[in-house]
């Protein structure tokens, strides 16, 4: 589930839909966010009657969680456009900054594995924010959250376009 060419990374495999496509026949760009939501879901939520999660699911979610999580930056460079395929998207997902209530995720959107070499479509990062799920305050993360994450600690992503 991980690769430690640069840093330890999560390989979380996303299929599309159709339905992601827009009329220029490639998955368009709101689309994206979404396909880091579902990556970022698969890789925070703490798993529920026998499913399949990586050592990083540790936030318990649902209705009754006392703690949420919240999105304060998002930013993503697109390479090259996404075009429909059968086989999952690639998303590579690691730490570039573990700090006392806030996460950076970096992610890497690539051509699914059986590609060789893969096409680098996206690069993102999100700022996230682990808040109370009553007050919206600031949470502070947990010693569990820290351990889980760390291993996938790295340099943060590097925009090209700036």
């Amino acid at each position: 589930m991980t690769d430690t060419s640069t840093s330890a990374r999560l390989h979380v495999p996303i299929h599309l839909r159709w339905g992601d496509l827009d009329a220029f026949n490639h998955v368009n760009n709101a689309t994206m966010l979404k396909l880091l939501e579902e990556a970022r879901v698969r890789v925070f939520w703490s798993p529920i009657g026998g499913e399949q999660a990586p050592d990083t699911a540790v936030i318990d979610a649902g209705v009754d969680a006392g703690e949420l999580t919240l999105i304060a930056r998002q930013e993503i460079e697109y390479l090259a456009p996404v075009p429909y395929r059968r086989e999952p998207l690639d998303i590579q997902m690691w730490f570039g900054k573990i700090g006392g209530s806030s996460i950076e995720v970096c992610y890497e959107v690539y051509s699914p594995l059986s590609d060789a070499p893969q096409t680098l479509y996206a690069r993102a990062s999100s700022a996230v924010v682990l808040v109370d799920a009553q007050t919206f305050r600031p949470v502070r993360l947990n010693d569990r959250m820290r351990a889980a994450w760390s291993p996938y600690l790295g340099e943060p992503v590097a925009f090209t376009r700036r």
